[in-house]
């Protein structure tokens, strides 16, 4: 096979960067508060924990530039929705109760964000 590429790594880490912060950005505009990014558990990450009211919202967040098409929800695989629902319980166990969770995709392309709430 070819060579991973470090640069092409490095391009897309600072993209995924970018993408959670317009999505930290959009979310707080529509009266969310972040509780917290990159919420790293003993099943993986999630990109964004944020809260509306009661509801508590795990956001993977898509990031990509134009050539790379895909519906997010396609990108949100069955590994990795199984993944989310972990992490929330795990957070739910954290916090020692039991919160209205749901899972959500932000989709960035080329700095244009689109929101799925519910996405799966």
């Amino acid at each position: 096979g070819h060579m991973p590429d470090p640069s092409q790594d490095l391009r897309n880490k600072i993209l995924g960067r970018k993408g959670e912060n317009l999505t930290c950005r959009y979310l707080k505009r529509c009266g969310y508060k972040i509780i917290a990014r990159n919420y790293a558990t003993p099943f993986g990450e999630a990109d964004i924990v944020a809260r509306k009211g009661d509801i508590y919202c795990f956001v993977e967040v898509k990031t990509r530039t134009e050539d790379a098409f895909a519906l997010p929800s396609e990108a949100v695989n069955a590994a990795k929705r199984r993944r989310y629902h972990n992490i929330a319980r795990y957070f739910c166990a954290a916090r020692g109760e039991e919160v209205p969770v749901r899972f959500d995709v932000a989709s960035v392309t080329d700095g244009r964000l689109e929101y799925f709430e519910n996405a799966y």
